[in-house]
């Protein structure tokens, strides 16, 4: 998949969905500044920008003088996790400048606080209280409000990472005095547009780009994996994993190829694609999201997790046909085949586990709760608040108790 910057391409991301467009091959001062002057005809634009890209890069600066004085502000850095706190700052800045487009340059919580942002200002929400009435829905929160108002605001997003939130309506927000992660679905509004650079995205540390790469594959796997996918999300789940596996080798081996990124970012489209089909996803999203609080960045929970949730899985006799098919397309790309055989003389033995945990330990991502400062000490908290996610009994094998999750997190401990 060949890359160059000359010639705009401009498409829906999914099949039957008018939103979000990607759009790729100019550079994204260019890309943004021609969207915004003749596709949305705005004029008060409002930047939230990485933290990392504005102090490391000329990002910010290359946007803003594209722009001109369609700037009306700029927003630098939002926590990780997306403390609602800091999205009442920006909430509060936006509307005093009565902003009429949102644009984000970066990846992370800032993603998900600019979806939380323009929701907000559709319901006139400016306080605390006020957010507490627009998460979750009617069935998982009491407060929420009769009437909710779709979105208007127009939301550009920039990523930087392969996460592929900015391809969903779905935001996460933190409460700071219960470190409750709160889930906003944002009136199911997409947004309006994903602009691909990836020669801003040589500029990602390559330990975020490669992890969250993986966290992109995590969704195609578990959607694979599943016992109750659909045709459409196991056919985009096999389009991205070639891609998403061969480009962050590429990515590992030449961390300057424009050609690798790229690939990567078409296989989120895919990826993403895959998720929008609606297919419920299995334990390594449901425990992952429990590690996260504990500082642990999304794309590092599924590189520890995944493997040992196929494990599990397997164990159970949950899943065998659906992991087998899912490995047999992975081993046929000679690269894999390649990194496995390194590891084994036999690889008829090697199951979809132990194939995604040479893949992981290839990219040099980590493998152990070790790796990223977790203890043992968490392990019971970790069990017990996995049970809530909504996730965890749509795993292949149905999980009910502490004691199946702490088997998990056993597998994610070095021996």
């Amino acid at each position: 998949m060949a890359f160059e910057f000359g010639k705009e391409v401009c498409r829906a991301a999914f099949d039957g969905g008018d939103t979000p467009k990607v759009s790729y091959g100019l550079r994204f001062p260019e890309a943004t500044l021609r969207h915004c002057e003749d596709v949305f005809s705005k004029s008060k634009i409002y930047i939230i920008c990485s933290g990392s890209l504005a102090r490391n890069t000329d990002a910010l600066d290359r946007l803003r003088s594209a722009l001109g004085d369609r700037v009306a502000g700029v927003r630098v850095g939002i926590d990780p996790h997306t403390p609602l706190t800091q999205v009442l700052e920006v909430i509060r800045d936006a509307k005093e400048h009565e902003v009429d487009c949102l644009v984000t340059l970066g990846a992370g919580s800032l993603t998900d606080g600019a979806k939380i942002v323009r929701f907000a200002l559709a319901n006139s929400a400016s306080t605390m209280e006020d957010l507490d009435t627009l998460w979750g829905n009617t069935q998982s929160n009491p407060k929420f409000r009769e009437k909710v108002h779709k979105p208007t605001v127009p939301l550009i997003h920039i990523p930087t990472s392969l996460s592929g939130g900015e391809y969903q309506a779905i935001a996460g927000g933190t409460e700071s005095q219960s470190n409750a992660k709160r889930t906003f679905y944002c009136g199911g509004v997409n947004p309006e547009l994903v602009i691909q650079d990836p020669e801003l995205c040589i500029t990602t540390p390559q330990w975020v780009w490669l992890s969250t790469g993986i966290r992109a594959v995590d969704h195609c796997v578990e959607t694979l994996c599943s016992l109750v996918s659909n045709e459409k999300g196991d056919e985009c789940s096999r389009k991205a994993l070639p891609k998403l596996i061969s480009g962050l080798l590429q990515c590992m081996n030449d961390p300057s190829s424009l050609r690798a990124h790229h690939l990567c970012q078409q296989g989120v489209v895919d990826a993403m694609a895959a998720v929008s089909s609606g297919v419920p996803l299995g334990a390594s999203h449901a425990i992952g999201h429990q590690l996260g609080p504990l500082g642990v960045g999304h794309g590092e929970t599924s590189c520890i997790l995944l493997p040992a949730v196929c494990k599990f899985n397997l164990k159970m006799q949950a899943n065998v046909e659906r992991q087998a098919a899912v490995r047999d397309l992975l081993m046929q790309q000679s690269e894999v085949q390649d990194i496995c055989k390194a590891r084994t003389n036999t690889l008829s033995t090697f199951d979809l586990g132990d194939v995604l945990d040479a893949v992981i330990s290839t990219l040099q991502m980590p493998r152990y709760l070790e790796d990223v400062k977790v203890s043992t000490d968490n392990i019971s908290t970790l069990a017990k608040n996995s049970l809530d996610d909504i996730w965890i009994r749509t795993n292949a094998f149905p999980i009910t108790e502490e004691a199946q999750v702490r088997e998990i997190l056993a597998m994610c401990m070095r021996r």
